[in-house]
């Protein structure tokens, strides 16, 4: 496939800007820096919620992270298989892709994702990822229609679901609640794919595929335990921004929980240490069966060493495979961990989310803010030409003109919140006691 189709862009751009000689996905990332969406990250919750505390991550201070760790994998795999470097483009992309993997999910993390979710139920579902895709492609006002206006290759990498929300839906047997502080997150998990509502961009943005690239990359799967049908397929560009990803939450987190005391050595020994002692690789044998010495060591720079070693070991695990199945290079290969090192993230992973997410603490931070954003739709759907902003009532009154999804325009104003922008609004509407509001009406 030529490097132009991928570089090609919905809306054909001829910008006369002097001495401009930046590469497409440097232009990318720079219109992804200097996004709305992406500095409303500074104010959403990542784990812990956001004005806890100023030490540890916000979805914004995470991105960046996963930005880091995801040029890092970029210069290993450089390294380690320089036949393959041709695959990939500039840093800059993967760059890219790590910044904006988190821009589209709502304010307090995955509480706000399951209430937007259930509020939108029967109009088309909600999910981070889908949202992400949305306003990199629609929403986000660089552009007056196509969001962003991102390169080709740019929305194929952020891709981490690429199948419509119909095809992977299954009905629940869950009835929705008589009211919505009963709702249970575990009963309606949200799809993990792009809106129906946005079909004509993923179109366009796999149009360069053959038909059986193309029906294998969309092709799912039931998943044992889980609700919803799973794509299987990812682009070599998502594969390594995914893996970055799974890394910084598995690693940093973990650190945010020990600094914060959420977490013991004991724990640690029962869940991490105790496991990985029989790992079938010598490095993790020997690196886990000490470095939990210095994770919990009350001298700062022990923990850091120890937090920098695992990414470091994380992050040399990775090559890339070999999919014969498709025809496509950035289908046919793909970024994967070394089997050990895959199953260390996960025990990794588990850990941080018994001990951290599971947290009741924790949990009632996520119920606090699921109450508050089902409760900002019922109100925003109850009459919205009263009382969205005007230009989302602009928005709302042309989709419902158009015979669109209208309920879609709520969940993109909700969504687009930071958790501290949310809570005064709620206030605002539901509280006797508070004041005037006049930000509401700003643009998010």
């Amino acid at each position: 496939m030529t490097e132009s189709v991928w570089h090609a862009r919905r809306l054909t751009e001829d910008k006369k800007r002097r001495n401009d000689h930046r590469s497409p996905y440097q232009r990318d990332r720079a219109r992804i820096l200097h996004s709305a969406a992406f500095r409303r990250l500074q104010a959403k919750t990542q784990v812990l919620g956001v004005g806890m505390n100023d030490f540890y991550r916000t979805r914004l201070t995470h991105s960046l992270e996963v930005s880091q760790i995801g040029t890092g994998i970029r210069a290993q795999l450089k390294q380690k298989q320089p036949q393959l470097d041709h695959l990939f483009d500039s840093m800059s992309l993967i760059e890219s892709l790590c910044l904006a993997h988190d821009i589209g999910h709502p304010p307090y993390g995955h509480g706000g994702e399951v209430a937007l979710n259930y509020m939108m139920r029967d109009h088309g579902g909600f999910e981070g990822n889908g949202q992400t895709f949305r306003i990199l492609s629609r929403l986000e006002p660089y552009t007056e229609f196509y969001g962003m206006n991102l390169c080709r290759r740019s929305l194929l990498g952020i891709l981490k679901y690429p199948a419509p929300y119909s095809s992977l839906h299954q009905t629940s047997s869950s009835q929705p609640v008589n009211n919505i502080r009963q709702l249970k997150p575990s009963e309606w998990p949200p799809v993990k794919g792009i809106f129906d509502d946005d079909i004509e961009i993923l179109d366009w943005v796999l149009s360069p595929l053959s038909d059986n690239d193309r029906q294998k990359f969309l092709s799912h799967q039931d998943i044992h335990g889980q609700q919803h049908k799973r794509t299987r397929y990812k682009s070599l560009d998502c594969s390594v921004m995914e893996l970055a990803d799974d890394i910084a939450y598995a690693v940093h987190d973990l650190e945010d929980a020990i600094v914060m005391g959420i977490v013991n050595q004991e724990q640690w020994q029962e869940d991490v240490g105790s496991k990985l002692a029989c790992s079938e690789d010598t490095w993790i044998r020997a690196e886990f069966g000490s470095i939990g010495n210095k994770l919990f060591s009350s001298k700062h720079h022990l923990r850091k060493d120890a937090i920098g070693t695992l990414v470091n070991g994380f992050v040399t695990a990775i090559d890339i495979r070999l999919n014969t199945d498709f025809e496509e290079n950035l289908l046919r290969y793909n970024a994967g961990l070394d089997e050990s090192f895959s199953e260390a993230l996960e025990i990794l992973k588990q850990f941080v989310f018994k001990y951290v997410i599971r947290k009741p603490e924790i949990q009632m931070l996520e119920y606090k803010g699921q109450q508050i954003v089902m409760e900002l739709f019922e109100a925003f759907e109850s009459d919205p030409e009263r009382l969205l902003p005007i230009n989302t009532q602009e928005r709302w009154r042309d989709s419902r003109d158009e015979g669109l999804n209208s309920h879609r325009v709520i969940a993109d104003y909700i969504s687009g919140m930071t958790d501290e922008f949310a809570a005064r609004l709620h206030q605002q509407l539901f509280s006797p006691n508070a004041g005037s509001m006049i930000e509401f009406n700003r643009e998010l």
